[in-house]
């Protein structure tokens, strides 16, 4: 490659100049980028704690670091140490990576930067060329990448895999994961009475990837979301988040996936359908398995089985966010999302397997181990959205391998992870109402709702202190029943609704007791919580909100002992990092366009003060 090459490749925006600042030379930033990516591999996350080499750190996801120099007592004197400022302004979800020096950043449509982790100089640029135009309903925003084996792997809104070389950014390979040829939701099937049946949509469901890979066994996997069809309506604004998601009944849609492809070459070793071609109506359990009523109309749905044989093909599922991998085992863990069509279950009888589940695959074959349905036949939005995480359970004296989950429906659960069985439930973390009711002509009023609960936010596990960390959710929602019969030759129409009410809603910051289930603290924010945390081995706990707000909390109790501000919400998961004897809190600040917080393209790098 020549000289005027690699420098058209580090051009930021137009803006050459200011990355010129960082480096002496083209060759002095290539050579720096060379030197630092040479012993990045496939098995190896971090053995010295200095980095943050995976989404959860390591393969637990307990997003628990080890380093020590900022704790309790001189937390207050955390400073800004560097601030990247990357041009991309949009909603920003992304977890930082950082190995040998290096951070890599998956910026919001996809784009990727490197960036020097003790400077915020940028050493390269990806910038990501979309096939597909569709008006995204969520935002366009990346959750992160992998780095391994000196590739850079993100996942993105179009559904396709690229592998980029960690030394300069240029891409080695780019293949497509999931063809997006099912039909899509509009708003043909909706009442001319109903007033969303005049409103714009506010985004189509387009098949693509959200979470950050994960690289384990020279095999890089990730998941596709965008198969739990459901018609977004409106534009999100501060006092109406999200708008109204419509449950369209219909032939929407197909299953969700999670897949391994081959680090070098790209190709395809696996893949484990979400929704099974046999079996999929499970056994129609009318309760969850801790014996709560799901409400169903069970005989129903088995006489309407003869007319939804085929419901299995657009069944659903969405893979949110990264697995956690037990190495012991060659098992990984990872949540499904809903089934498909959203909320509207006429054409979908049955347990709707493996949606609303924890799944455990063999990370070899990708066959199925265990699943554990936590809401089956789901009409609610109850998505398995918040990572997974693994940690040894303390219990009557016995240790048991197991893995822990922050769900949607509030409350923390925590499953046996050889065989799946339920150990735990925890006391719930946000405030419920008519969970689980069925949508109603006039309305009904329930909570946690399709936002959650705890949403795709990853929770902080201390497996020292038995406790998990959540920030969730509360906002009540309106959940609608919309029905007409057939008339003038014109089809009988039923669908559901879910729209969020006026009543005051928040967000809640919680640690709970594994052992008991019970809360140990609660703490309470202005704004409903999404982003993410990073808890510490010396009793921190970090968490950003919406209105910018940047807090360090004592984990034991709950206090907050420091706070910064931001000028976009901050709705991603902070890091923490070492390099040359100095520890860094990282995060990204860009806001959430869910939420309609501010929307920004930051990311800020703590250190402590002098």
């Amino acid at each position: 490659m020549n000289s005027q090459s690699k420098f058209l490749q580090l051009k930021r925006l137009g803006f050459t100049s200011l990355l010129l600042l960082g480096c002496f030379s083209i060759a002095a930033c290539s050579n720096l980028v060379n030197k630092q990516t040479d012993n990045l591999s496939s098995n190896e996350l971090s053995s010295s704690g200095k980095d943050w080499p995976s989404f959860g750190r390591d393969y637990t996801n307990q997003r628990l670091s080890p380093l020590t120099q900022i704790n309790q007592q001189n937390v207050k004197n955390l400073k800004l140490a560097w601030q990247f400022k990357s041009g991309v302004v949009a909603s920003f979800q992304a977890t930082p990576i950082v190995t040998n020096g290096v951070m890599y950043v998956a910026l919001p449509f996809n784009h990727v930067v490197a960036l020097d982790a003790k400077t915020g100089k940028e050493l390269w640029r990806y910038k990501h060329e979309r096939r597909v135009s569709w008006k995204m309903c969520c935002g366009p925003a990346s959750r992160g990448v992998a780095v391994s084996d000196g590739k850079v792997f993100i996942g993105t809104v179009d559904a396709r895999l690229v592998a980029l070389d960690a030394k300069d950014g240029s891409k080695l390979w780019d293949i497509d994961v999931a063809d997006d040829t099912a039909l899509t939701e509009n708003k043909s099937s909706l009442s001319k009475l109903d007033a969303k049946s005049k409103t714009e949509s506010y985004g189509g469901t387009g098949v693509g990837i959200s979470m950050a890979p994960v690289v384990y066994r020279g095999k890089v996997i990730v998941g596709i979301t965008g198969v739990g069809y459901g018609l977004h309506m409106d534009v999100p604004t501060k006092d109406a988040p999200l708008g109204a998601v419509v449950g369209v009944d219909g032939r929407y849609g197909r299953p969700g996936f999670l897949a391994a492809y081959d680090v070098k070459s790209g190709n395809r070793v696996w893949q484990f359908d979400t929704i099974p071609s046999q079996g999929w109506e499970g056994a129609f359990t009318e309760t969850t398995s801790d014996g709560i009523s799901l409400n169903r109309d069970v005989a129903a749905e088995k006489a309407n089985m003869i007319n939804n044989k085929d419901a299995w093909r657009y069944g659903g599922g969405s893979a949110w966010s990264t697995p956690a991998i037990d190495t012991k085992t060659n098992t990984l863990f990872f949540g499904t999302g809903n089934p498909s069509p959203q909320m509207n279950d006429i054409s979908r009888p049955g347990d709707n397997l493996y949606t609303v589940s924890l799944v455990a695959l063999d990370t070899e074959t990708g066959k199925v181990k265990w699943h554990y349905q936590q809401v089956p036949h789901d009409v609610w939005g109850y998505d398995v959205a918040s990572p997974p995480v693994l940690f040894d359970y303390k219990k009557g004296g016995k240790t048991i391998a197991a893995v822990g989950q922050a769900g949607k429906t509030g409350w923390y659960y925590v499953n046996d992870r050889a065989t799946g069985k339920l150990l735990m439930k925890s006391d719930a973390f946000v405030p419920q109402k008519n969970l689980f009711a069925k949508a109603t002509k006039g309305g009904t009023v329930l909570y946690p709702g399709i936002l959650g609960g705890s949403n795709w936010g990853p929770s902080a596990l201390d497996e020292v202190h038995q406790t998990s960390y959540v920030a969730a959710i509360h906002a009540p929602i309106k959940y609608t029943l919309v029905e007409e019969p057939a008339k003038d030759g014109v089809p009988a129409i039923r669908y559901a609704s879910s729209e969020p009410t006026k009543d005051p809603r928040w967000g809640v910051l919680s640690a709970i007791d594994l052992v008991t289930g019970k809360l140990k603290w609660q703490t309470k924010t202005e704004q409903p919580l999404t982003g993410g945390l990073l808890a510490t081995n010396t009793g921190l706990l970090f968490m950003g909100e919406g209105s910018g707000n940047f807090n360090a909390y004592n984990s034991n109790t709950g206090d907050l002992l420091w706070q910064t501000k931001v000028d976009a919400g901050v709705n991603a998961p902070p890091i923490s990092y070492e390099i040359d004897g100095i520890q860094y809190v990282a995060v990204a600040a860009g806001g959430n366009a869910i939420f309609g917080y501010t929307a920004g393209d930051n990311v800020m790098v703590y250190t402590l003060g002098k």
